[in-house]
């Protein structure tokens, strides 16, 4: 067994060297590429999920788009995007995947509570790079993601959710995935929205309930979550933030778990939306 786990570990780090050559990178960012310019039966149920909350002409936010696979699919639903991503290889990415698409538009930038400079930590994996340095020691201690590091950083610049409203319009939804650093994102917009939703991890159970708190205030009253990448609601209706409080703290500590918090404000909603609204 011992020479086996020794095997193992040879091959990940093996692998892991070849993805940083240059050949390497090269074969990555085409598989990527390759990857988000196809439509799958993957994103066919994406589209299934987000038609509820994102329809033709409307405006949607992809903040933490990393490599577009929830920009393709709200690109397809007709809507504008604007996708937000600050780590210069994803940005450069969208850029190639999706920048001739008229519907899109990509901001490389990071969002938080107000305009500025800031730390990004890199990781192996871009899909887990985080500004957050409390929330890469939680999920790196839990185990979670024990097997990573974020010994790399760049600096990038920091603009808001209001400042983008201004410049793009209102959006119909918004799509939060920062790995940790969603109550900054969130502190950054002053008005509710139709709808968004924010990524939670269960040992960062505290920084959910203050972005559940930060939400209400701003003025959303109905709450559902989603677990892990099952792409269902888990409450029909839609409930109050009480409910979900008791949710996330039921699963608090849970590291065999994740999900998603969807939110909805009072604002008039869209077709998409109206539909499950006349029901809740």
């Amino acid at each position: 067994m011992k020479n086996m786990d020794l095997a193992r570990r040879f091959v990940r780090e093996a692998r892991a060297v070849l993805r940083q050559s240059p050949v390497g990178r090269w074969h990555e960012r085409r598989k990527l590429l390759d990857q988000a310019r196809a439509w799958t039966p993957a994103d066919e149920k994406l589209h299934a999920f987000y038609a509820q909350f994102v329809g033709p002409g409307d405006i949607a936010f992809d903040v933490g788009a990393n490599v577009g696979n929830r920009t393709k699919v709200f690109l397809r639903l007709g809507a504008r995007v604007v996708a937000v991503e600050p780590q210069t290889s994803c940005a450069s990415l969208l850029d190639e995947a999706f920048g001739r698409e008229p519907g899109f538009s990509l901001i490389r930038q990071a969002l938080g509570a107000e305009a500025g400079m800031a730390e990004l930590k890199l990781c192996e994996a871009t899909t887990i790079a985080s500004m957050s340095p409390a929330w890469a020691k939680a999920v790196r201690s839990s185990g979670r993601f024990g097997a990573y590091h974020w010994e790399r950083a760049e600096r990038v610049p920091v603009t808001t959710l209001d400042a983008l409203i201004e410049h793009h319009g209102e959006p119909a939804f918004i799509k939060i995935d920062v790995e940790g650093f969603e109550l900054e994102v969130l502190k950054g917009l002053s008005r509710p929205v139709r709808a968004l939703s924010f990524e939670f991890t269960p040992e960062c159970a505290d920084a959910a309930l203050a972005c559940m708190e930060r939400l209400e205030s701003l003025g959303f009253s109905r709450f559902n979550y989603s677990p892990d990448e099952t792409l269902h609601l888990e409450a029909d209706p839609w409930r109050d933030a009480s409910y979900i409080r008791v949710r996330l703290e039921a699963l608090r500590g849970d590291v065999t778990t994740f999900g998603d918090v969807y939110a909805r404000s009072e604002k008039a909603p869209g077709p998409a939306l109206r539909a499950r609204a006349d029901t809740a």
